[in-house]
């Protein structure tokens, strides 16, 4: 026993999916957004970043020109004090001071006093021959490196205070400058990062060992400033921005993947179900009554597909027919019908040889070659006349197909009884009918349901029953419910065949040979039906 069916599965299935897909994809879409905008925020640090440097470079090179353009004493006490308000007076310098072959002589901090350090070496040689020292002892400030720049006998010291980069949440930064000489780049200030080269010297964004790196370099230097923080860190801090994303995501795909799936069983699949059907025989062929109204008894029977899909539900011929015939294998429900026929009333029609069971064909069999050998072989294998087997053509088949006229000769001349099924929906002239020579013509249901109320149509058939007598026709009427409606057609002075609810619902092949069987259908009528010789009924026709 199946829990749920199939067509449920299908649509959990895709919505399950959908959403799984969304959710990822927009994720997806939301971590690369996350991350350029990231990318964007880390540059705009550095950039920010550089700005200060460059604006600290140029402040040191005019401090450094104006000591080295100074005429009081080296290392006076009046230098000293204008070292004290050079540095005074700006914004990034520490200290500044006079330096000689690679020791301090003297600084605006510390005068003349100063402490023996050994011979000071440069790491870093500018393009303006300036001398870069990192983080010389005289003026560590903690674990903060202190960057010194010497130029010609003066140096400047400045303050790692000064510069205050806009720090994101988990960013990190590095300022590389590159050495003139060797063209050797180092770190002078922040975290040295584990990537090196050209990420580092260049400007431009990139992602490299899991981390983001945005640099931005000096116009006035050759200091490089990069801004970087790892992948996940990133992710980490837009962690809701991603969650809204994935959700979003879920729900539209999750969405789409319902409306797909619907789409999908409702069109693509349905061909698929019904030829699955078809081939394992599972359409039901039902049978619907059609009496002589002059004697009340059982003499034709309609043969009518039925389809219950693979979820039990029932699906209407009107739906099936129409898309077996898009798909171009309405034929394949055609031979099954056939088949039923014989198969539940082959003995009956040898024992009765004046009973019918009609089948509808549809306009693609008047024009496929081998329809009328595939009846031929079916009758002869089940030892049926094609006087049993009546053909039911759709008035719109007969007007629009032009093959429609020598396949139904084909069919008469083989034995077979041809209807005209549904006539007068579209008002064609009977007129056509004559160059066709079928048999009978069964009027639509919608002329019945006009008897006994005003609606036009009641005028129009005492024209098709007068019609139908001057062509020979025989006419069934279709969808008597009242012994009103069926009162009426007694009274026409011609025989007449109905068929509706009155006298039978379609029931399967074994309720339909017991309803055989008694064979009267007289008792059905709320009062007798007065025969031909008792004198018309009074019929009143708008």
């Amino acid at each position: 026993m199946r829990i749920f069916p199939q067509r449920t599965r299908i649509a959990c299935l895709a919505t399950i999916l959908g959403t799984l897909v969304g959710a990822w994809s927009w994720y997806m879409f939301g971590r690369v957004l996350t991350l350029n905008q990231t990318e964007v925020r880390l540059q705009h640090s550095a950039a920010l970043f550089t700005d200060d440097e460059a604006t600290s470079i140029r402040e040191s090179r005019a401090v450094l020109a104006q000591i080295n353009a100074s005429t009081d004493g080296f290392c006076s006490d009046s230098e000293i004090a204008e070292f004290r308000t050079l540095v005074f007076q700006s914004e990034f310098l520490k200290d500044a001071g006079r330096i000689r072959n690679g020791k301090i002589e003297c600084s605006a901090t510390h005068g003349r006093d100063v402490a023996q350090q050994g011979e000071l070496r440069p790491e870093f040689t500018q393009r303006d021959g300036a001398l870069v020292y990192r983080s010389l002892p005289l003026f560590r400030i903690g674990d903060h490196k202190v960057i010194t720049v010497q130029l010609g006998d003066s140096y400047v010291t400045y303050n790692p205070f000064s510069f205050s980069p806009v720090q994101l949440p988990h960013m990190r930064y590095t300022v590389t400058d590159v050495d003139a000489a060797t063209l050797a780049s180092g770190s002078l200030l922040g975290e040295t990062p584990q990537v090196q080269g050209p990420i580092l010297t260049k400007n431009g964004q990139g992602e490299a060992d899991g981390r983001l790196y945005a640099t931005q370099c000096s116009t006035v230097g050759t200091i490089c400033v990069t801004a970087y923080m790892s992948v996940p860190e990133a992710l980490e801090a837009s962690r809701l921005t991603l969650v809204v994303f994935a959700l979003l995501g879920a729900l539209a795909g999750g969405l789409l993947g319902f409306i797909c799936s619907m789409l999908y069983l409702r069109t693509k699949t349905m061909h698929h179900r019904l030829l699955r059907a078809i081939r394992h025989d599972a359409l039901k062929v039902i049978y619907q009554p059609i009496v002589d109204l002059g004697t009340g008894r059982i003499v034709e029977a309609e043969a009518l597909a039925r389809w219950t899909d693979e979820d039990g539900k029932p699906i209407g011929p009107d739906i099936f027919i129409k898309a077996a015939e898009e798909r171009g294998f309405v034929g394949e429900i055609t031979r099954l019908v056939v088949r039923h026929v014989l198969r539940d009333f082959a003995s009956t029609m040898r024992e009765r040889p004046d009973f019918r069971v009609n089948v509808n064909i549809a306009a693609s069999d008047l024009s496929d070659p081998e329809f009328l050998p595939m009846l031929e072989n079916a009758l002869d294998q089940a030892g049926v006349s094609p006087h049993n087997l009546a053909i039911e053509i759709t008035e719109s088949y007969t007007a629009r197909q032009q093959v429609a006229k020598e396949t139904i000769i084909r069919l008469r001349e083989r034995g077979h009884y041809v209807y005209i099924d549904d006539f007068g929906t579209g008002y064609s002239s009977l007129a056509y009918l004559h160059d066709l020579s079928v048999d009978a013509i069964k009027i639509d249901k919608a002329f019945t349901r006009a008897i006994g109320t005003d609606a036009v149509t009641v005028s129009i058939l005492p024209q098709i029953l007068t019609m139908a007598s001057k062509l020979n026709l025989r006419v069934i009427v279709e969808g008597i419910e009242t012994p009103q409606q069926a009162r009426y057609f007694v009274t026409a002075n011609q025989s007449i065949r109905a068929q509706g609810w009155l006298f039978g619902h379609p029931v399967p092949a074994a309720a339909f040979h017991q309803q055989l069987a008694g064979n009267d259908v007289k008792s059905l009528f709320a009062e007798p039906i007065p025969s031909k010789a008792s004198g018309p009924a009074i019929v009143h026709v708008a």
